[in-house]
This record gives C-alpha cells, sequence and structure tokens, in this order.
C-alpha cells in the first residue's frame, strides 16, 4: 500500500507543476517557429526571383503571385506567432504551406524517410515536424500568453444589460 501511495503523491505533485508551467510550451512554440516563418519569409521577399524561378521548376502554377503570397503568409503569420493574435488562423495558413511544400519540394525526402533503408526519419523533413507543431496550434491555440489570450479575456467581459441604459446614452 505505501509505494502505491507514494506513487500516487508523485503523480500528484508532477500534475500540479506541469500545470502551472503549461503556458510554456505554446508560448516557446510559437516564438521558435513565428521566428523561423518570419525568417523563411523575409528571406524569400530578399531572394524573390530565386524563389520564383524555384517555384516554377517546381511546377507551382502562378509562381511570382505563389512566391509573394507564402513569402507574405509566412512574413506575416511568423509575427502573428510569435505575438499569439489570430494563432489558429495564421497557423491554418502556413499548415498550407507545409503540406504544399511535403507535395512538391520535400516529396522525395519525406517520402523515403519513412522507409527502413533511409538515413532520415519524417521528423528530420523540417517542413513535416512544422507541419505537426503548427496542427497543435490550429488544435489547442496560442495558450494563457498570448495576445489571443487577452482578446478572448476583453471579448468576453460582461455586456452591460440594455435594461440599465439611459436614454440619454442611447
Amino acid at each position: 500500500m505505501e509505494f502505491r501511495e507514494t506513487l500516487g503523491r508523485a503523480n500528484s505533485l508532477v500534475e500540479r507543476v506541469t500545470g502551472k508551467l503549461a503556458s510554456i510550451a505554446p508560448l516557446a512554440t510559437r516564438l521558435v517557429i513565428g521566428l523561423a516563418f518570419f525568417q523563411a519569409g523575409t528571406g524569400k521577399f530578399r531572394n524573390f526571383e530565386n524563389v520564383i524561378g524555384f517555384f516554377d521548376s517546381l511546377g507551382i502554377p502562378f509562381p511570382a503571385f505563389n512566391a509573394g503570397l507564402v513569402a507574405s503568409m509566412e512574413t506575416v503569420g511568423g509575427v502573428m506567432l510569435i505575438f499569439g493574435l489570430f494563432t489558429r488562423f495564421f497557423a491554418s495558413g502556413l499548415t498550407i504551406t507545409m503540406v504544399v511544400a511535403l507535395l512538391t519540394a520535400d516529396t522525395s525526402d519525406f517520402l523515403a524517410s519513412w522507409g527502413s533503408a533511409s538515413q532520415l526519419s519524417p521528423t528530420d523533413v523540417t517542413a513535416f515536424t512544422f507541419l505537426l507543431f503548427l496542427l497543435w496550434l490550429v488544435f489547442y491555440g496560442a495558450g494563457k500568453l498570448s495576445l489571443d489570450a487577452l482578446l478572448r479575456k476583453i471579448l468576453r467581459s460582461e455586456p452591460t444589460p440594455i435594461s440599465s441604459l439611459s436614454p440619454e446614452t442611447l
């Protein structure tokens, strides 16, 4: 009985500590992934002609338009993830860019990474790893330490009942 009780206490302690620190995980994820996307997006703008040529070589339609779209999404989306503002929206948009990357630029590495003969694992393919983190942000949100949480708190404030308004304020 003593072992079970000790195990239960240890588990309870771990759950209390991790519960108090839970807001750090989405914050760290947003900061790291957001910065990576911001750097990737600004890099695409700095080398825009090369990106257009690369997109064209992959057979992506309207390569100039799509290069601008992806660079903009990565730059703006990266900043928004860092601040945790409209996180689910921007994480969804960036998820689409990662799926396209896996279907075009990273297809051969990604498919090979699942084979036993490959020296790569699926998590060695950056687009796949980013996709996993982005999906986590889409489904679980930005966390407590974000502008999304602040906005939610502001918007959930109790509205003033109409019955308490005087005719002068209307």
